[in-house]
């Protein structure tokens, strides 16, 4: 038998070499879908139980569960919406709300089916992530670690958990396909293979903006682990100049081919800013300038560090808090001294500068500099961030255990022990999200002087009949921060409700004069005044929020039965008729104009929308009185027999 040419030898054991890379094996491929079997299986055991919980009051019922576009499922009007609401968010995600309304299409009102989606695709974002490391690196233990980590770490909890974080998870579930084309492209460069890579991501900045980063995070890995540019300068037969202008053309290339991914995450930004600030959602620099934005995003960086070391203490809302100079310092020294010691790693363990611009990067663009909402700091924010940090705890391990046979059992033993740990804590801390009493109560314990979870608290226990509590903790949410409009609100709320008119008006003005463009105070204010029949001051304020709030049926309702109470029935009848009309399954919209229809002596209109509020809602005796009355009378035909 001839022999093997050395040089087919040696085409060989490269093949070999790159055989676990790309995962051709028969028995690789197994062995990785047992895995990704086992992961998945392993996130329903962990995660399964958020089934059985409701909706929380923060952002859920904005997001769906008193969200008509989303409630009333796939149509061509709600999807219409979707592509062009900025205002239900303050976000433009298209994808995100078609996703909840295909949910709602499914399961209806029903929180389970929301939940449940949330988690099914955390488990694809695991196993995703899994195979992409592994496809990449060939080094299974490392890329199992790596996703494990990712599935069961605490801070996780809040974007599965939490229906309103379906921007998260289903935004990563994109990103990943986004990765996933794009080492596709980068083996085997095709327009066909770019045009997938931007198809996927065009598909997560409609999830979620904060995807704008994902370009970056491309260049990133064709330093590692695709190798297709090194961070330094290793000349063999060339001199170190002709290596040097060799990897800047490298470079330049690198960057090129991903300008149009650069120019889609700045047209995602201009439209996120756009939003944002029509929303109210974004804090100007002199609500907090920049002097308190830097400090507050150095020491995020570490805290966030800090909490994926130890996961203790996690709430749904931190409140802000500004740190001590010294705290900044410290903070700004260590951010620094990694960052050194991630640079001077990189020629042996390129991995590690990966993992940790990884980590600074995408966690950039809600680190505090640009402030969103009220929160000092998140942990939904860390679902993507935190896979740098855990590529090098991965990778670092696995490179100090190299030569050590035992060490890389204990090494094993210990990573199944870490997953295990943090898979537990992750059980207990999804607990914590089943109802928003119990949430906001968790979040009261383990922060201080948190403002919002006594406001959010209050609103919990208001809904319940305990409107006493309620009343305790909206005063204590505005003792510790006056100009909480919504504590305000909700007190003035309390307040109307037991006929103490006058003092519920102060409040509604407070919280007005902290927050101008407040619907609801603007509502609840118009509807005291229209209590003490001040009525034209009462539709001034029903305009005002209707300026703010434009297809509000509940405000164009209000607003017509404002002029009704000044006698205005023919102003106030297409008011209340536009209402009907924007909520046709409310029964008492359709109630209100069939009663004005009939003072009006459009007795056959008034009947049909009297039939409208029973068919809504069967057992609606003002309905039922009024349809009898007018077919008693013979004004309207009798029912039929």
């Amino acid at each position: 038998m001839r022999k093997a040419s050395s040089s087919a030898r040696a085409g060989k054991t490269r093949a070999q070499r790159r055989a676990p890379a790309r995962v051709e094996d028969r028995l690789e491929v197994r062995t990785a879908l047992w895995v990704s079997l086992a992961l998945f299986a392993t996130i329903l055991v962990v995660f399964g139980g958020v089934r059985h919980f409701g909706f929380v009051n923060w952002d859920d019922p904005q997001y769906v569960a008193e969200n008509p576009h989303v409630l009333g499922g796939v149509s061509w009007e709600n999807v219409r919406w979707a592509f062009s609401s900025t205002r239900a968010a303050g976000l433009w995600l298209p994808i995100t709300w078609l996703s909840l309304m295909l949910d709602a299409t499914w399961w209806g009102s029903s929180p389970a089916g929301y939940h449940v989606t949330n988690v099914l695709l955390h488990a694809a974002n695991a196993v995703l992530l899994f195979g992409l490391l592994y496809r990449t690196s060939g080094a299974r233990g490392r890329s199992v670690l790596v996703a494990a980590l990712f599935a069961f770490h605490p801070l996780q909890v809040e974007s599965v958990a939490w229906v309103t974080e379906r921007k998260d998870v289903l935004s990563t579930f994109f990103l990943l396909l986004t990765l996933w084309a794009y080492v596709g492209y980068a083996n085997r460069p095709t327009l066909l293979r770019y045009l997938v890579t931007v198809v996927m991501y065009l598909l997560g900045l409609m999830t979620k903006p904060m995807l704008v980063t994902l370009p970056f995070l491309l260049l990133l890995l064709d330093v590692w682990p695709l190798a297709r540019f090194s961070l330094t300068v290793t000349a063999n037969n060339r001199s170190v100049a002709a290596e040097g202008r060799s990897q800047r053309a490298g470079a330049r290339r690198l960057v090129l081919e991903k300008v149009p991914l650069f120019l889609m995450a700045v047209f995602a930004s201009v439209i996120t800013f756009a939003a944002q600030r029509s929303a109210g959602a974004m804090s100007t620099l002199d609500a907090l300038p920049i002097d308190r934005r830097v400090p507050v995003a150095l020491t995020s960086y570490v805290a966030y560090i800090g909490k994926l070391l130890w996961p203790s203490k996690l709430a749904g809302f931190y409140p802000y808090d500004m740190p001590s100079p010294t705290l900044v310092i410290g903070c700004a020294l260590a951010l620094l001294a990694i960052t050194v010691f991630a640079l001077l790693a990189a020629r042996r363990s390129p991995y590690v500068p990966v993992g940790w611009f990884w980590y600074l990067g995408s966690l950039f663009p809600v680190i505090g500099l640009v402030q969103v909402g009220m929160q000092m700091r998140a942990d939904r924010f860390t679902y993507v961030p935190a896979i740098g940090l855990f590529i090098i705890v991965a990778w670092g391990a696995y490179d100090l255990a190299e030569g050590w046979p035992r060490a890389k059992i204990a090494l094993t033993g210990a990573g199944f022990a870490a997953a295990s740990a943090y898979a537990i804590a992750a059980r207990v801390q999804a607990g914590y999200w089943k109802d928003s009493v119990t949430f906001w109560q968790h979040a009261l314990e383990v922060t201080h002087d948190n403002a919002r979870a006594h406001a959010n608290l209050g609103m919990a226990l208001a809904d319940l009949g305990r409107k006493d509590e309620a009343t305790t903790h909206y005063i204590e949410a505005i003792r510790i921060e006056p100009e909480l409009a919504d504590a305000h609100v909700n007190l003035a709320n309390v307040l109307a409700s037991r006929g103490n008119t006058a003092d519920a008006i102060a409040h509604y003005r407070d919280a007005l004069r902290f927050r101008p463009n407040n619907v609801n105070a603007h509502n609840g204010l118009a509807s005291a005044l229209d209590d003490q029949g001040e009525y034209d001051a009462a539709i001034v304020q029903y305009r005002e929020a209707l300026s703010i709030e434009p297809g509000s049926a509940t405000l164009v309702n209000n607003l017509g039965a404002a002029l009704m109470h000044q006698g205005k029935l023919n102003e106030a009848l297409p008011y209340l008729l536009e209402a009907s009309r924007l909520a046709p399954e409310d029964p008492d919209y359709h109630f209100n104009a069939a009663a004005l229809l009939e003072e009006l002596g459009r007795f056959a209109e008034a009947g049909r929308q009297a039939e409208e509020a029973l068919r809504r809602r069967p057992d609606h005796a003002q309905a039922r009185t009024l349809l009898e009355r007018l077919r008693v009378s013979g004004r309207v035909a009798p029912a039929p027999q």
